[in-house]
């Protein structure tokens, strides 16, 4: 068997293992020195002297000593910290009640409330499963449809991987090596649009039906516009500030993403505290799951970087090329192509076992088929909604449906999921037809400064 066909091989029995249920870090390294093994194998040196281990540790260094990725722990404890300030059900009910003379008032306050705090967070399980204890069973008490509601929540819940401060652009950029600032001003355009095409859809829909979300009684839509304002500015602004601070000192070039998220992580802090929920419990349990997820982070980078730098030495990389260059395919065919892999990909794996292990198999092929990296990663962060919205592995309906009332069932969910999944299609329609959205914003902010 030649060096390519068993770097193929070994791929295959990566994906067999992951879809076994094995810890995906572990076994990328297990497979990664395993193989380099045989690749690196020279008769005449002793067990230890293979160059295996000199790369294993070499990745372990260079991921622990990446300036980009001292962001992740930072953006993660901010993350955690606000997740634990006792804020959702404040700025839900300010937004619910702001928006109170529109169609489908809760849904929308809900849908924006999801997107807010899953910017704020990042942690799409977190803001889904919070939403679902407190906005899902207010909108089922209110008669919204069963449906309407839970693509609500499954479908806001996961913006905060596309909408910055992303931590899934963080971990893309130091994969691809493209700016961190640059990709924050890229997302920031479609992660607007498809939010609007998630509200317009919404307000349009129960605008028609109205049945799908009655609207609310007088007595609790009937408040004096001052206390509206008092409610968005206890709960709205102070959430809103903190995270247009973070993000306009990344993209005004004020302060670095490590910076700027050292200044979010202490600002989710004071905040915390303003709202008299900073415990010495809470701050524990916010330090304990920060190091928890920055650990698997770090362990699949490492797993990562050393499978496919093995996979890339047996010529499994340049097999994959050629295959693909074979096809004789175009830029917009090719992009495509990519896309639908990384959409059957988020099946069964989650956004950053894609984005650590199969982007990089696609980040060579960029040149030829002249796709900027950085449109390509923002196609990517759209797609990736896909993975939790696209049964039969739709991690948010998961989500939800661990916390949803007993009569909601599974099917129930992944119905309310299809159209918002739609919109993300045509979001990404529109940034292959036009690039502008994305290009347009970076080139404002680096010409500023």
């Amino acid at each position: 068997m030649s060096d390519p066909a068993i770097a193929l091989f070994m791929l295959g029995i990566f994906i067999l293992i992951i879809l076994l249920g094995f810890p995906i870090a572990f076994t990328l390294m297990a497979l990664g020195v395993g193989f380099g093994y045989y690749a690196y194998f020279q008769p005449d040196q002793a067990f230890f002297d293979n160059r295996v281990f000199y790369l294993l540790t070499q990745n372990t260094w260079s991921i622990l000593s990446n300036d980009v990725l001292v962001a992740v722990p930072l953006f993660l404890f901010m993350g955690y910290v606000i997740e634990r300030a006792n804020i959702l059900d404040r700025l839900f009910y300010s937004l619910q009640v702001a928006l109170r003379f529109i169609p489908g008032a809760m849904a929308v306050a809900a849908l924006l409330t999801c997107a807010m705090f899953a910017t704020a967070t990042g942690i799409v399980g977190a803001v889904v499963t919070l939403m679902g204890l407190l906005a899902f069973p207010a909108m089922l008490r209110a008669g919204y449809d069963e449906k309407l509601s839970a693509g609500v929540i499954c479908a806001g819940g996961t913006l905060g991987i596309l909408i910055p401060p992303s931590i899934m652009l963080i971990v893309y950029s130091a994969t691809s090596s493209v700016s961190v600032v640059k990709l924050y001003a890229a997302a920031l355009v479609p992660g607007f649009v498809l939010t609007g095409f998630y509200v317009l859809y919404v307000i349009g829909l129960t605008a028609l039906k109205p049945k799908l979300a009655p609207k609310l009684p007088r007595e609790e839509t009937d408040v004096p516009w001052l206390r509206v304002i008092v409610l968005l500015l206890q709960a709205f602004f102070p959430l809103a500030v903190l995270i247009m601070a973070v993000l306009g000192s990344i993209l005004f070039g004020l302060a670095t993403p490590t910076e700027a998220a050292s200044v979010g992580a202490g600002g989710a802090m004071v905040l915390a505290a303003a709202y008299r929920a900073l415990t010495l419990q809470r701050l524990r349990e916010a330090v304990y799951l920060t190091a928890r997820t920055s650990a698997m982070v770090c362990y699949l980078f490492i797993g990562s970087w050393t499978f496919s730098s093995v996979f890339s030495y047996l010529g499994g990389e340049g097999m994959v090329k050629e295959m693909v260059l074979s096809l004789d395919l175009g830029k917009v065919s090719f992009l495509i192509l990519s896309q639908f892999i990384i959409f059957l990909l988020g099946w069964p794996l989650e956004w950053s076992e894609i984005i650590i292990i199969f982007v990089p198999i696609f980040l060579p092929l960029l040149p030829h088929f002249d796709v900027d990296p950085l449109f390509f990663g923002i196609l990517v962060a759209l797609n990736l909604q896909t993975s939790f919205l696209t049964p039969p592995m739709a991690m948010s309906a998961y989500y939800l449906k661990g916390i949803a009332p007993p009569h909601i069932q599974l099917v129930t969910i992944f119905k309310g999921c299809f159209p918002f999944l739609a919109m993300v299609f045509i979001t990404m329609a529109l940034i292959y037809i036009f690039p502008d959205l994305v290009f347009w914003l970076p080139g404002v902010f680096y010409t500023l400064r």
